[in-house]
């Protein structure tokens, strides 16, 4: 599928329900090749932490409705030497189609532009290998920053011994 005529929206608190809905069915759903379930028991936002992100006067979440309903979302913040990407979850129904890409390569461009940022800085669950593989192939790099599975903020419980996070960066040229 072409998502170039997509039209992206910035969030507003208004959206707050259905980001966390959208972010807990692609992580923690049924369906779709980024869910978690097998590894990570209960929800990976609320409507609170996501009020709390867009509250950030840095911060911007990007959202794209199909049919009325909220299909992508991506959270992009200006820190000190880098962008932020976070909260970033394609619909189960869409993944696999090119609308994720599109997200991405839309988050990283606002960054460049609007904050002038080269380096960009997510994490991800290190025992993700396909996650980790996709950002690969959109010129991540593995950091070797690991650590242990950020139990106290309340994103879910570890299901298996050992779960960490690791951080992924990209850097382009201005």
């Amino acid at each position: 599928m072409n998502f170039s005529g997509i039209c992206i929206d910035r969030a507003d608190p208004t959206h707050a329900q259905a980001i966390s809905r959208l972010i807990n069915l692609t992580y923690r759903g049924n369906s779709g090749w980024t869910r978690e379930t097998n590894i990570i028991l209960g929800d990976r936002t609320n409507p609170q932490e996501i009020v709390s992100a867009l509250s950030n006067p840095n911060g911007y979440f990007f959202i794209t409705y199909l049919d009325n309903d909220l299909k992508s979302c991506i959270y992009v913040t200006k820190e000190k030497d880098h962008a932020y990407i976070g909260f970033f979850s394609v619909h189960p129904d869409f993944q696999g189609k090119g609308l994720g890409k599109h997200m991405l390569e839309y988050a990283e461009s606002f960054a460049r532009n609007q904050f002038n940022r080269a380096k960009f800085r997510m994490f991800v669950v290190s025992q993700r290998p396909e996650l980790i593989a996709f950002y690969e192939r959109r010129g991540y790099l593995r950091t070797s920053r690991i650590e242990p599975y950020p139990v106290h903020l309340g994103i879910g419980t570890p299901k298996v011994t050992k779960l960490t996070i690791e951080y992924l960066e990209k850097i382009i040229l201005l």
